[in-house]
Formats: C-alpha cells, sequence, structure tokens
C-alpha cells in the first residue's frame, strides 16, 4: 500500500543524499522513479537535485502554481511511475501537499518529500506543517550542532556571520547564508 513520508531535519543532514540514493534504488530494481524540487532553489542549477557530497540528478520543477497530481498523474499515463520523490518540500503550499495525498491514495504511488521543518526563526514552513500533518510516516534525519547535540534549529548569517533574527521566510543559500544548531545554541544566537 502506498504511504506518504516525510523526512525533514535542520539543513546539512543528508536530506538530499537519501533522496538520491532512494532513486537509485528504485531504478536499480527497474522502476521508474520521479524527483521534484523547487523551482525556486537553483543553487545548484535549474531542475537539478545535489547533494553536498557530489551525488546529484535532473529534477522536474514545481512552482507555486503546479497542480502535482494532475503532472504526475500525467507522467503515470505516459509510463508507470513507482515512486514521486520531492526535494524542498517545505516550498509546497497546502494544496500541493494535499495534491500529494492524492497521488499516494488514488494512483497509488509513494510519495517520499524530503525537506526543513522550520525556518530560521523557529516556524514551520507551510509546506512543513501539512506534510506534519499528513504524512503518513515521519522520519527525522539527524546532524549536529558544533557541540556535539543533535541540531534541530537552523540560523541564518549575515555576512559578518552574525545571527538575523528577522527577514523574510525564504532566503535562498547554503552553508554561506546558514549553521544548523541545537535549540540551546539557537537560542543564544538569537539572544532568546
Amino acid at each position: 500500500m502506498a504511504q506518504m513520508y516525510f523526512y525533514y531535519s535542520a539543513m546539512n543532514a543528508g536530506k538530499s543524499t537519501t533522496l538520491l540514493q532512494s532513486s537509485f534504488n528504485y531504478q536499480e530494481r527497474g522502476m521508474t522513479p520521479v524527483i521534484f524540487t523547487a523551482a525556486l532553489d537553483d543553487r545548484y542549477g535549474i531542475g537539478k537535485v545535489s547533494s553536498r557530497i557530489g551525488l546529484q540528478a535532473e529534477a522536474q520543477l514545481f512552482k507555486a502554481d503546479t497542480n502535482l497530481y494532475q503532472e504526475i498523474a500525467a507522467l503515470n499515463e505516459v509510463e508507470k511511475r513507482h515512486c514521486i520523490l520531492v526535494d524542498e518540500c517545505q516550498f509546497l503550499s497546502k494544496e500541493q501537499v494535499y495534491q500529494l495525498t492524492e497521488v499516494v491514495d488514488k494512483l497509488h504511488i509513494p510519495v517520499l518529500c524530503y525537506g526543513l521543518r522550520t525556518d530560521f526563526l523557529g516556524e514551520l514552513f507551510e509546506g512543513s506543517k501539512y506534510l506534519l500533518s499528513w504524512a503518513d510516516k515521519l522520519v527525522e534525519l539527524k546532524t549536529i550542532c558544533h557541540c556535539g547535540r543533535k541540531a534541530n534549529m537552523v540560523i541564518r548569517t549575515d555576512e559578518h556571520g552574525n545571527a538575523i533574527k528577522e527577514g523574510d521566510q525564504v532566503a535562498i543559500g547554503g552553508n554561506d547564508r546558514y549553521v544548523s544548531v541545537c535549540r540551546q545554541h539557537y537560542k543564544e544566537a538569537l539572544g532568546k
């Protein structure tokens, strides 16, 4: 029976690496997965999922107005799809998360979503909020803080490495802008 999974973590926990490994596992067994990623995240090129360890794959793009159910159903009509993998799923809308539940429930295709749980202010992203609510399985991928504890928060930094305490929820960046830390160091960095 198909299910929807939400693999979440702070930054640099290996979400994209895990997604790419899952895709490879399906392909190795002669199955056809489809990878989606957010159009607004073009750090590694448009329509690509890349990991920090050098793995990468081509991906379909989703935008704010993409109807994922219709797009996946159309792809599935052309060729049977065995799994849907979504990178940067925190950027999904509530409606798009619902559409992915329809992919699972009506098309019977498993959906594996990978993304951040919270932003640099400790607030849930819209996509993450509804994945936490509606996914069949929740899996936390772990990374570590500089102190050795589990990192479950993300700090956005300025060009001098100082924590930023306000701003837009979305600012695309990697290690140059974000640091994963434990809750204690998150609170210290933000002066809470």
